[in-house]
């Protein structure tokens, strides 16, 4: 059986290789997104809902369906909910150290290929025909 964390990674690896196989995981066919992981992020950093959502500049509710979407594709509670907020489960805390990797690589790509190419100016998009 795989843990959550190798079965976190597997879906990430597998939905942007294009495979992911809805049934090989006990999650639904939807693919986390990279929303998701800030919003995650923000909101285990902040312990409240409210917080993060004024930190993200976004509306709560739409925050809480996120988190709430996220936790039904992994198939396990992320959260606590408690009067005062929310507390990181064990299952959250492996989600958190996963999700800060996955932002951090996302964030060095972006940089690497940044540097790497010469900056557009009015050149046509990559995927336009000529």
């Amino acid at each position: 059986m795989l843990t959550l964390a190798d079965e976190i990674q597997y879906r990430f690896d597998m939905a942007h290789a294009g495979r992911l196989d809805p049934g090989a995981s006990r999650g639904s066919d939807r693919c986390m997104s990279l929303a998701q992981l800030k919003y995650f992020v923000a909101v285990a950093e902040e312990g409240n809902v409210t917080r993060a959502a004024t930190r993200l500049r976004i509306a709560q509710p739409p925050l809480t369906r996120q988190i709430r979407s996220l936790e039904e594709e992994l198939g396990v509670a992320l959260f606590e909910r408690t009067a005062r907020g929310v507390r990181l489960l064990p299952s959250g805390e492996t989600m958190l150290a996963h999700a800060r990797a996955i932002l951090a690589q996302v964030d060095a790509a972006v940089v690497a290929v940044q540097t790497s190419a010469p900056v557009l100016s009015g050149a046509p998009a990559v995927d336009s025909p000529r």
